[in-house]
This record gives C-alpha cells, structure tokens and sequence, in this order.
C-alpha cells in the first residue's frame, strides 16, 4: 500500500489538478516578495545555511554532483547556494510556477551564475530517464498532490547511484506545534502594533498573495514514517529522515506573525534586525543541542535523503 501523508479535509476537497492550479497561481504573484519575507540570502549565510542542511540531510559532509534537478526551485535559494559552493556542476531548476522561474533567472544573473530552467510538474518532469546525479528540492514536496507518482519521477530521472534529497517538509506534530505561537503572536498583534506605532496591513494589495489561496498550496505534512515510505515505494535504498528546528520555528513563527499585520515598510528595521538574529541564535542551538537528542517528528522540518541502486 503507498504511504499517505496527513491531508486536511479542506485541502482534500479540491482535484489534484487544481492543487497545481492554485500553487500555480499563488506562487506567482509571491516571487516578487518571496526572498525578502523568508529572509532568503545568496551570500555567506544562505550558504552556510544550505551546507548544513545538505549534511544533516546526509547524514555526513555533501560531495560534487555533476548534473542536478531541483523540484520546485522557487526563487533559487537551494540551488543558487549550492552552485555558489561548488557542490553542483549543471544545474537545472525546474518549478511550476513562471513567476518564480523569472525571479530565480533574475538573481541567478545577479549572481553571475548560470542555470536552465524549466516549467514543469513534479508528477510528470520532461527530461529523460537517467539525466541527473542529484533530484533535491526545499519546501516543495508538501506542495505536491501526487506523491507516489512524483517519487517515481525522482526515480526515473536519477542515474543508478544517484541521490535523492529534499529539506524544510513540514512535520505532522511540528505543524500542529506551529499553531500555537501563531494563536499567540495574532493575539499580540495589535499591541506589538501600537508598541512600534505601525497600522493593521491592508487586505486588498495586487501584488500580493490571494489570502484565501494560501489555505490550499499546503497539501500534506508528513510524519517521518511517511515521507521515508514514498521513497521506499519508489524503490530507493539508504533512506534517512531527520528533523531539524523547533525552537527556532516557534520563534520564526511569531516573528512572521507579527511583521504580516503591518505594512511592510512599517516594520522597524532594529526589530528586522533583532528578529533575525534571535531566529539564527536559536537554530544554532536547536543544531547543536537538540537535534542529536529528541525524535524527528517532534521538529517542525523534515530532511529525507535516498539513493538510486548503482548500475549492476
């Protein structure tokens, strides 16, 4: 039987489809705020950032893939940061969303670095079988309807050998954990908003987001069990799943909170400053404290990683 991550009833009403439809739709309109809400960085910190989550994910220090593919690339934040490092040769980026694409080829000149991109749908990639040494992705697999087709697509695409490795999937229990800083931070808001004299947000902006499709571009999250299951099922061996922040999500979560009942701009750039740093101080210590010594499922991120069997 294929596994089945937990999927809302709301979120479960709509086709798979339309799920793709929706995140579509969504993620275009987010890739012209995407990297400055997520705090998305392409220098030493993105990078030392993405290092480590490629090793936990591992489980030991990352080497050179010469061709890889990222699912759901978004803005570029895993594959710009790993060019960046040397940890990938040819890259090739592929989402479903062309506003997203646009902005990753628009920082990826910035960068000086080169990729091919390509729209496409997890469930069905356009390139042939065996094309890549590496399939990896962040954030993206709890976007996609269709696991157990997308796995076999990972499969497909992999040269024997070749490593699958996604991070940053939403646990089960950390998402239900992730409620109630958010629960706390919205009762706070409107005193936080005094404290720093800033207004509510306005609803109605054209460039953001539609609030009422936000409900629906998550479809799953997973417990550990259940995202090493989609790999097994799609015959990959040396499956490892690990968990990486908790205190630094909670802390995440009421910051974002907060910022997104104001404008933007209304947001005091010392509280930028002390939020992100208090973000970064506490996923150290989540690192180095906590990681090693509690269960996967209680952290509110995923890390899978799996390998294609070698040619024979």
């Amino acid at each position: 039987m294929s596994p089945q991550a937990a999927v809302s009833p709301s979120r479960h009403a709509l086709s798979a489809e339309e799920v793709r439809d929706v995140n579509a739709r969504y993620h275009d309109v987010a890739a012209h705020h995407y990297d400055s809400k997520w705090g998305i960085d392409f220098g030493e910190r993105g990078g030392d950032q993405v290092a480590v989550k490629v090793a936990k994910a591992l489980g030991h220090a990352p080497g050179h893939y010469a061709r890889s593919l990222e699912i759901g690339a978004g803005t570029g934040y895993f594959t710009l940061n790993m060019l960046r490092a040397g940890l990938i040769g040819r890259a090739t980026c592929s989402d479903i969303s062309p506003g997203m694409l646009a902005t990753l080829q628009r920082n990826a000149r910035q960068l000086g670095l080169r990729v091919q991109t390509a729209r496409a749908d997890a469930e069905s990639l356009p390139f042939p079988d065996a094309s890549f040494d590496i399939v990896l992705g962040h954030a993206v697999l709890h976007h996609l309807p269709d696991l157990p087709r997308a796995f076999a697509e990972f499969e497909r695409v992999l040269a024997p050998g070749g490593t699958v490795l996604f991070a940053g999937e939403p646990s089960s229990y950390g998402d239900r954990l992730a409620k109630v800083p958010k629960r706390a931070a919205g009762a706070l808001a409107p005193m936080w908003r005094r404290a720093i004299g800033a207004q509510p947000a306005a609803t109605d902006h054209p460039d953001q987001p539609d609030a009422t499709l936000e409900a629906f571009v998550d479809v799953h999250a997973f417990t550990p069990a259940e995202l090493s299951g989609f790999a097994v099922g799609a015959g990959l061996r040396d499956v490892r799943v690990t968990g990486e922040e908790l205190l630094a999500n909670w802390f995440g979560w009421i910051s974002r909170t907060l910022e997104a009942t104001v404008e933007p701009g209304d947001v005091p750039w010392l509280w930028r400053q002390g939020a992100h740093r208090g973000y970064l101080l506490l996923q150290r210590l989540d690192r180095g404290l906590l990681e090693s010594r509690l269960p996967a499922a209680i952290f509110y991120n995923l890390l899978l990683s799996a390998r294609k069997a070698p040619a024979e």
